[in-house]
């Protein structure tokens, strides 16, 4: 009886352990533009240095298809806004998921004439989900990640993610001490 007791406990604590083992990796889906979607007179480097990018974050591109697109591009193309050349992928269909796949920059526009002039094209930097920085942002210049943190949405992620993980920690040690008797 008291093994079947002990084997409970210590299921319940590796089971607490795994969830929180899990949500140290999670990642976040963004909508590009927030509200206002992938669409002209929105400046996407201000939305973009909101959050702080992070390997396995998807880009949620909304937009209306037969108005906008979405061209992955080079950063050369990004900066000249001429997609006969430098184009690593197409998008259109207006709800377009780009995972973040790595950590470096990535490069956006809208190859509907006049709009990357426009403003609508989107930089950003992608870190990695071990780095302390707690990940990249948007990119204007320079391919490199800003220096420091953003307050949106994911600006805030260090620090939410930390608070989760000291309540799973507490949980854990709980739960720990249930098992053990400590």
């Amino acid at each position: 009886m008291a093994s079947h007791f002990l084997l409970t406990r210590t299921f319940a604590a590796v089971f607490f352990l795994s969830l929180l083992a899990q949500h140290c990796v999670k990642s976040t889906d963004y909508t590009v533009g927030d509200a206002d979607g992938w669409n002209t007179g929105s400046n996407y480097l201000l939305w973009s240095k909101e959050y702080n990018f992070t390997v396995g974050d998807v880009l949620v591109f909304k937009y209306v298809p037969v108005q906008h697109n979405v061209y992955q591009v080079t950063e050369a193309t990004y900066r000249f806004c001429d997609s006969s050349s430098g184009v690593v992928k197409t998008y259109g269909t207006g709800n377009d998921r780009v995972t973040l796949a790595e950590a470096t920059s990535y490069w956006f526009i809208c190859a509907v004439a006049g709009h990357c002039q426009g403003g609508m094209k989107l930089g950003v930097s992608v870190g990695d989900q071990s780095s302390s920085s707690g990940g990249g942002g948007g990119v204007a210049d320079a391919p490199s990640p800003p220096t420091e943190q953003g307050s949106g949405a994911a600006g805030g992620r260090v620090m939410r993610w930390w608070n989760e993980w000291m309540m799973m920690m507490c949980l854990s040690l709980g739960m720990l001490n249930w098992v053990c008797g400590i």
